[in-house]
């Protein structure tokens, strides 16, 4: 495969790739673990977030114990 069409693949095919690649004004980052994606948002002052396995993860990226 080519670039083009691997990257046409994982965009077609999410589950292609383990985490996002997100691409801001601050920058492009993959975004593993996933929490590491407030680095690089604009006005990434959410508060506390669950992840997908139910992780609780603080606004500021610090992770919670269960």
């Amino acid at each position: 495969l080519g670039d083009e069409a691997l990257l046409r693949a994982m965009m077609e095919h999410p589950i292609l790739i383990n985490r996002p690649i997100v691409v801001t004004d601050k920058g492009a980052k993959l975004c593993r673990p996933s929490e590491t994606v407030l680095d690089i948002l604009p006005g990434a002052d959410i508060g506390d977030f669950a992840k997908e396995d139910g992780e609780v993860v603080a606004g500021s990226g610090q992770r919670h114990a269960r």
